[in-house]
């Protein structure tokens, strides 16, 4: 038996989550939830947005599954802060579309620092933000990036930076992508400025299998990615430490649509899957995700977003059928 922590959050991310839940209730594994809270909600009745007694459910937990927090002004992202708490170095967001085959990468990027540091401050004629690039995280992420090539039977990693402009920072990241590759000559290595990549995610999705890169150029590729198959509503991601690991769909709390039963659950369903793959439940992992693609590929029960008329319940409960 697995001992889970679960988050809920804000939005539809209860919605999602609930899904998820039923679905993991039908397979051949137990799990314990631990159910805590975060997001604006949470603010609202206890003062902040992440609780220590959520925090110290997820370090002691197998692994937590995170539904979507809304962020508020009053404090940092419950989420932002939660990742660099637990250490969860590396973000972790398979991008694959139920419609063409050939899209099929993996987004990897840094998790605790770049532009995401929260490293900000007023000045006399603005503001400032830094934005933090180390060799640990750099070697660490790029390391984390191989390892997981090699592991899932990918040829090639790519490097996504702009160092034609941050000579110094991006610099770093790139020149250091170059000399740990020397380690795992099975694998091409390669580089594209971001503004390169988010045109040849477009243009040349084919071409790409895992790409590395920093934290804000990670996100917003991997939103763009979204845009590319169709709905963020595809995406899961992982967030992954040595000691700690947690699971959530790219999407937001949405909270225009929240309570309509209108969501889709496929993000946080398929983040579920990979939270079996990375505790090595891989029949049960892959299971997951096919029954959820061929649930997509049918076209009969699909929610909106995905131009369909189905409800979160409706769509969840033929996933579980395929099951």
């Amino acid at each position: 038996m697995y001992k889970i922590t679960t988050i809920p959050g804000d939005g539809i991310g209860k919605e999602v989550l609930s899904s998820t839940k039923t679905i993991l209730d039908t397979i051949n594994i137990q799990f314990d939830y631990d159910d805590q809270k975060a997001g604006k909600e949470c603010y609202k009745k206890q003062g902040t947005n992440l609780p220590l007694e959520t925090i110290k459910s997820c370090e002691k937990t197998d692994a937590t599954l995170f539904g979507a927090v809304t962020s508020i002004k009053e404090q940092s992202s419950a989420i932002v802060s939660l990742r660099k708490k637990l250490n969860l170095h590396m973000n972790l967001r398979p991008i694959k579309s139920p419609y063409n085959k050939d899209i099929d990468f993996i987004i990897i990027r840094e998790n605790t620092e770049g532009l995401y540091s929260q490293l900000e401050k007023i000045t006399d004629d603005g503001a400032i933000a830094t934005r933090k690039i180390t060799k640990k995280a750099s070697e660490n992420i790029i390391n984390d990036a191989f390892k997981y090539a090699i592991t899932t039977n990918r040829k090639k990693v790519t490097a996504v930076h702009k160092a034609n402009v941050l000579k110094i920072t991006d610099g770093l990241f790139k020149d250091i992508f170059y000399k740990e590759s020397l380690q795992y000559p099975e694998i091409i290595a390669n580089d594209f400025y971001v503004d390169a990549t988010a045109m040849y995610l477009i243009t040349q999705p084919q071409e790409f299998d895992i790409i590395v890169t920093t934290n804000l150029f990670g996100d917003i590729l991997s939103d763009e990615a979204g845009g590319l198959i169709g709905s963020l509503g595809l995406i899961p991601s992982a967030n992954v430490g040595y000691e700690n690991m947690l699971f959530e769909p790219v999407h937001g709390s949405a909270p225009d649509i929240s309570g309509k039963q209108i969501a889709n659950p496929t993000a946080m369903i398929l983040s579920a899957s990979l939270m079996l793959e990375f505790l090595d439940e891989n029949k049960e992992a892959e299971n997951i995700k096919q029954a959820v693609y061929e649930t997509i590929s049918e076209n009969k029960h699909l929610t909106p977003d995905l131009k369909g008329t189905a409800t979160t319940n409706e769509m969840t409960n033929a996933i579980i059928k395929k099951l």
